[in-house]
């Protein structure tokens, strides 16, 4: 008998959600929630309100997952098929549970109606299921425990029901079944490579290793490699998480500047060191002050937009990050400008301090708000990188 819950399968019923009349948040909540507990999501299925494709969809399910959680089909009307499926799959007959009738009664009693006929299938139940009560509606749901172990849970469809039914009446149960693995999981993000070039950075066998799992993920502000690793022993799950992180550490590590959830304003601030900066940027709508939004060390901002001060900042862009050092009180001035050019964006960063200034050039893919987005970014990955080279100079 399966007593653990280590995977499960996640079905979404509704013709609506197959039709696109209406988005399956639900199953990305649930997914969310199962994975952060340590149990494996093997698939999430969309089906319509068809008896045969929701009851073959709980068959294969039940046939991979010691899991099965569904969302929709609990209402009172023919087409709404989830119990009858569910049944169907286990090979039961449901029956009337009279404690169910009798609440359901209640609810309509107390609104001064008689519940309809059509009401009654909600009061039905099978061999080894039990009822989760609705606090937000009519449509009670089911736990079901099968004789080798396996559990289904049966959700309503709403967001406003499914959501307290699933964390204050399931859960509770599923967590007396020793729900889930340990899991352990460490982001490094990674700027100046690109995701298609990390394929031979990283090494084929490392991202097709089943254990830790190795991933990429092309973000808006940056690479991030995700370290991912499961066992009944979360001490053992660290161990190799750390482990993996050490070896990518020596083939990517030049281009990791953040970690888990740390953005460039943290990365920035980790290396200015309590240094202060001030910012003046052209072409880019504010992105680099919105990036960096409200870091302490971030002294002074500006944004300038006449077209005689762009074209100034385009020919002595040394003269402005000094300038908006000294304006800002700041130990550091940058003063970024971008230009779009045949549907890419051409950036110019000048870094000042008190003894020195440089200026750099960099050209980034796509125009528009994604190129002045992007040259905030790459303003961001020349400061670190000089800050970086001051750090191994000293």
């Amino acid at each position: 008998m399966t007593s653990e819950i280590h995977n499960a399968v996640i079905l979404a019923v509704g013709t609506e959600l197959t039709t696109g009349s209406t988005r399956d948040t639900n199953s990305g909540e649930l997914a969310s929630e199962l994975t952060a507990l340590g149990v494996r999501v093997l698939q999430t299925v969309a089906l319509p309100d068809d008896l045969g494709a929701v009851s073959r969809a709980f068959e294969e399910a039940l046939q991979r997952a010691e899991l099965v959680v569904s969302t929709g089909g609990l209402g009172p009307t023919p087409d709404d098929l989830t119990r009858e499926a569910i049944a169907a799959a286990c090979g039961l007959e449901p029956r009337i549970d009279s404690d169910l009738e009798a609440w359901l009664r209640g609810l309509f009693e107390r609104r001064g109606m008689t519940m309809p006929d059509a009401n009654r299938k909600q009061a039905w139940l099978i061999d080894g299921a039990s009822a989760l009560a609705n606090k937000r509606g009519s449509a009670p749901g089911w736990f079901v425990v099968r004789p080798d172990g396996r559990v289904i849970v049966a959700l309503p469809g709403p967001p406003r029901e499914m959501q307290p039914m699933w964390r204050d009446e399931a859960l509770p149960r599923l967590n007396e079944r020793r729900l889930g693995l340990a899991r352990v999981a460490q982001t490094l993000r990674l700027t100046g490579v690109g995701e298609s070039a990390l394929v031979d950075l990283i090494g084929e066998e490392v991202l097709r290793a089943p254990s830790p799992q190795v991933a990429t993920y092309a973000r808006a502000d940056a690479v991030d490699v995700v370290v991912t690793a499961e066992s009944a022993d979360r001490c053992e799950a660290a161990r190799m998480v750390d482990e993996m992180v050490s070896l990518l550490r020596t083939r990517i590590g030049q281009y990791v500047f953040a970690e888990g959830d740390q953005t460039w304003a943290d990365a920035l601030g980790s290396r200015l060191a309590g240094r202060t900066l001030a910012t003046v940027e052209t072409g880019t709508a504010g992105q680099l002050v919105t990036l960096l939004g409200d870091a302490e060390y971030l002294r002074f901002g500006e944004l300038v937009r006449a077209a005689e001060d762009v074209t100034h900042a385009a020919t002595d862009l040394g003269h402005f990050a000094q300038r908006v050092r000294e304006v800002g009180g700041a130990d550091i001035g940058l003063a970024l400008h971008a230009r779009e050019a045949r549907g890419d964006t051409h950036v110019r960063v000048a870094i000042a301090t008190a003894d020195t200034v440089t200026e750099h050039q960099r050209v980034v893919f796509l125009g528009g708000e994604d190129g002045r987005r992007r040259a905030a970014l790459a303003a961001c990955a020349v400061l670190w990188g000089l800050l970086g080279e001051e750090a191994s100079e000293a």
